[in-house]
């Protein structure tokens, strides 16, 4: 499936003294080399990762000096993704004084909500909310007093289709509780929420989800986290938050640029079959770890996904992939300095998260496929009781359609968890899937658009039935 005709290559800061540009998609951002935001200083780059223990044990790797260049020379967040409420006050303590010895700021992911990933790839987490609130207290009990970047739970705010309003309210809530252990323990430590990324969700939307979320009581939130977007984007996107919140002065952003330097995939699938946010076989580094944004609306540019560990195609999600990290470090100049406020000069613990899910829908219109419509219907991989399927509808007949509405009745117990080109809803075993803003439209004779969505299941994962804008498909 085509995307929109954007730009996906960004201009980085260079090491010089003068500003920046980012031009895309007619939107002219200028960054400044003056730091801004609620942050100053530099990241500290944790010695103890995977990529770290890769190199060390890989020295004659044709790889390995380009990708301890460019990738192991970088800070990038710790994430705490094991919910070991008797263990954790230590590793967050120990953490916390390395970096508090080298005068620099540590990031810290925190990833074992309950529900987390809505059962897909990275599901897990704590067992219920009493459990994650007393694994908090003990991460807040570690963090000192001194300047910390918390990055709350992915997921949380922009993924919430396996929760009714009830769970909802819940997740906020504990949200809320979760940031003021935090701030009670550490005043200096700075929180931030997921807000998703730029082609996910209406900034309107995550600005109510956020604002339900307690993001007013926070230092903001993050964007981009496992993705691909450019960084132009996100920072639009950002201020485009930040205006539907009334732009609040406390609240700011960070944006993931991990993997952004080259922007997402052009296609989805995959021409290997992977969704475009799985492990994207042409991914870079993006805009190297600072404070120094130039932005006053950005407190930083961060690496939350570490480069090179997968989302779950090319390997298990979180396993370090020395392929993809070498891929990543193509074109890019290698820093001078750790922690550099230049970034790659290009066309353009463990993450177990995979890439955040992309798009949500636009209303349909009610226009039916007079003539007949087909769906192609294909599981494109499957683990346990997980799986993604790849899906594609036909427009067989001799009128056109702008605006669908493509209902999948299961059989079984299949729940989606995710999608991503299609907006989605479900009932029972009946998914409603919604053309976006730019898919709605599938021409007569055989115009079609395809889809993808990752699920669970158990028993028989059998294919579905299906209608498009109420008229009875062929599945093939």
């Amino acid at each position: 499936m085509p995307r929109p005709r954007l730009a996906r290559h960004w201009r980085p800061l260079t090491a010089g003294g003068a500003a920046a540009v980012l031009a895309v998609a007619g939107i002219s951002l200028t960054l400044g080399t003056a730091e801004a935001g609620t942050l100053s200083g530099s990241f500290y780059r944790n010695p103890d990762t995977s990529v770290a223990a890769w190199v060390a044990a890989n020295p004659n790797d044709s790889r390995a000096a380009r990708i301890d260049a460019v990738i192991n020379s970088q800070p990038t967040a710790k994430w705490l993704s094991n919910v070991n409420v008797s263990t954790v006050q230590n590793e967050v303590s120990t953490y916390v004084g390395a970096a508090n010895a080298r005068n620099q700021i540590p990031q810290l992911v925190i990833y074992g909500m309950p529900n987390r990933d809505c059962g897909g790839a990275s599901a897990g987490g704590a067992a219920n909310f009493t459990i994650w609130q007393q694994w908090i207290s003990n991460i807040a009990a570690g963090l000192g007093n001194r300047t910390a970047m918390i990055l709350m739970e992915p997921d949380a705010v922009a993924l919430t289709t396996c929760l009714d309003s009830n769970g909802i309210n819940d997740r906020n809530n504990n949200t809320k509780q979760a940031v003021q252990k935090i701030k009670a323990a550490n005043p200096n430590a700075k929180v931030y929420l997921d807000a998703g990324h730029s082609a996910w969700h209406a900034p309107a939307e995550i600005a109510r989800r956020l604002d339900a979320a307690g993001v007013r009581t926070t230092d903001g939130f993050y964007t981009n986290p496992s993705n691909y977007r450019i960084t132009s984007n996100e920072v639009s996107y950002g201020q485009s938050i930040l205006s539907a919140l009334g732009n609040p002065s406390n609240v700011h952003q960070v944006i993931d640029t991990a993997r952004n330097g080259n922007g997402p995939s052009p296609v989805n699938p995959q021409p290997n079959g992977w969704p475009d946010w799985c492990d994207y076989q042409n991914a870079r580094v993006g805009q190297f770890p600072t404070t120094n944004t130039g932005l006053a609306s950005v407190d930083a540019f961060v690496w939350i996904k570490p480069p090179g560990e997968a989302d779950g195609c090319a390997a298990a999600a979180g396993q370090f992939v020395p392929d993809l990290a070498y891929t990543m470090t193509q074109g890019v100049v290698v820093p001078t300095t750790q922690g550099p406020t230049q970034g790659p000069t290009s066309a353009a613990p463990s993450s177990p998260r995979p890439s955040s899910p992309p798009p949500s829908s636009a209303a349909p219109s009610s226009q039916n496929p007079i003539g007949g419509c087909t769906i192609r219907y294909d599981i494109s991989s499957q683990w346990n009781n997980g799986f993604v399927a790849n899906v594609t509808i036909v427009n067989n007949g001799s009128t056109p359609i702008n605006g669908w509405t493509l209902r999948l009745t299961f059989s079984g117990n299949q729940q989606v968890t995710s999608a991503w080109n299609v907006g989605s809803s479900q009932s029972g075993n009946v998914v409603s899937f919604t053309n976006i803003s730019w898919n709605g439209s599938l021409p007569a004779g055989g115009g079609s658009q395809t889809f993808g969505f990752q699920g669970t299941f158990s028993g028989t994962n059998a294919d579905p039935t299906g209608s498009l804008n109420g008229t009875t498909c062929t599945v093939l």
